[in-house]
């Protein structure tokens, strides 16, 4: 079963659909005992051959654990990328990116993304010699104004962006940066590669807090990184990660796999119910606003068909009337949905990101964000409703 995660896939995996890659674990079997569910390889170091060589080029485990073979390989697959690198969190595969740049060196990101990586590029970034521009997620113009030949160096995306969920024109955007020269990074965390394929519109390179929707469970923290192509950034990112240590341990990267295997399934029913509920509050009298990029009334719906495939996602965003009071009474009412942060799991939850992200954050205070499970969409909207008649 040893193989790279860079190994070229062959013309029949090439033709599968994301659910076969998923479910199949790209069809692997054990060479040793036949296994269909992969071993896990706990060994920190690897013996070296008599004549000073590593057998299979494996040295120590922060790079060369064999456990991570399959599960990157999945993930490659679903990205068509040619190489992915597992990290320990979401945070440690963006750090590493942003770490692979040089002091001095200009990165334009949106004005609302995850905010705890907003944080660390004003903080840590800033510190370490980095400039940064923020601008507005849908405006495509916008993005050009800020991308300078010369002096950009990355561009940062994030589409469907948490927590108001603007869409990105990657492909336009991915247009500017590379004529100025810069690389284009895409935190595909939202969508899934089930969904968007960054790389299909021009993305350089796609990151995930594989936390969320590819583990799917809340029980694994865990980031990825995927190239489109070998370059020399990519090879300073991969020596970020080897050298770095923020890699994922070998249990973690089987629960990841194991995680993936029901993606499609998890992100289809999630979608689906997504969409139940904007559909079923747009218009409701309690509702001041719904945020979702499947509905027509959304500002980056267009852009969303163009590539997004398959849904729309499982994340959308409530502003409640009444402003942040009821907006706080209203989730706390709520018995489904579970009051806690993160997203991309089985189970359905809410937050008030205003309290979380503190006084500077751009969110308004009568917003909630809602990721939405797998359970029966039914049972989901009439919590919702609940919820709203407790609250007023």
């Amino acid at each position: 079963m040893s193989t790279k995660s860079g190994a070229t896939m062959s013309d029949q995996t090439k033709k599968q659909s994301p659910a076969t890659i998923t479910a199949q674990a790209l069809g692997w079997v054990d060479d040793a005992t036949k296994s269909v569910t992969p071993p896990l390889y706990p060994s920190t170091t690897f013996e070296r051959n008599t004549d000073l060589s590593y057998h299979d080029g494996r040295c120590y485990t922060r790079a060369d654990n064999p456990t991570y073979d399959q599960t990157s390989a999945v993930l490659n697959a679903l990205e068509g990328g040619t190489e992915t690198r597992l990290f320990a969190s979401g945070m440690a595969a963006a750090v590493a990116v942003l770490h692979a740049l040089n002091p001095g060196d200009h990165v334009v990101a949106p004005k609302v993304m995850y905010w705890a990586l907003r944080s660390f590029m004003l903080d840590s970034g800033v510190r370490t010699g980095l400039t940064f521009d923020f601008v507005d997620n849908g405006d495509t113009a916008d993005w050009a104004r800020h991308i300078v030949a010369g002096k950009t160096k990355m561009v940062w995306l994030e589409t469907p962006a948490n927590p108001d969920w603007q869409i990105t024109d990657i492909a336009a955007v991915a247009e500017v940066a590379h004529a100025a020269g810069a690389q284009v990074v895409v935190d595909n965390t939202v969508a899934t590669p089930l969904l968007t394929r960054p790389i299909d519109f021009g993305a350089d390179i796609v990151m995930h807090s594989a936390t969320k929707y590819l583990n799917g469970h809340s029980d694994v923290l865990a980031g990825s990184l995927t190239t489109a192509k070998d370059s020399e950034f990519w090879q300073r990112v991969c020596k970020q990660h080897a050298s770095g240590g923020a890699v994922l341990g070998v249990f973690e990267t089987w629960l990841l796999l194991r995680g993936m295997r029901t993606l499609s399934i998890r992100v289809e029913r999630a979608s689906a119910n997504a969409m139940a509920i904007a559909k079923h509050f747009e218009n409701h009298p309690e509702i001041e606003q719904i945020q979702y990029p499947g509905l027509e009334s959304h500002i980056g719906h267009d852009i969303a068909k163009k590539q997004m495939t398959g849904g729309f996602g499982g994340m959308l965003s409530i502003r409640v009337k009444g402003g942040g009071k009821r907006a706080v009474d209203f989730h706390n009412q709520c018995k489904l949905f579970k009051r806690a942060t993160s997203l991309g799991g089985v189970e359905s939850l809410i937050e008030h990101r205003a309290s979380v992200e503190g006084p500077t954050s751009p969110v308004p205070d009568d917003l909630l964000r809602l990721s939405v499970g797998i359970e029966n969409g039914d049972d989901l909207v009439n919590d919702i409703e609940t919820a709203l008649t407790l609250s007023k």
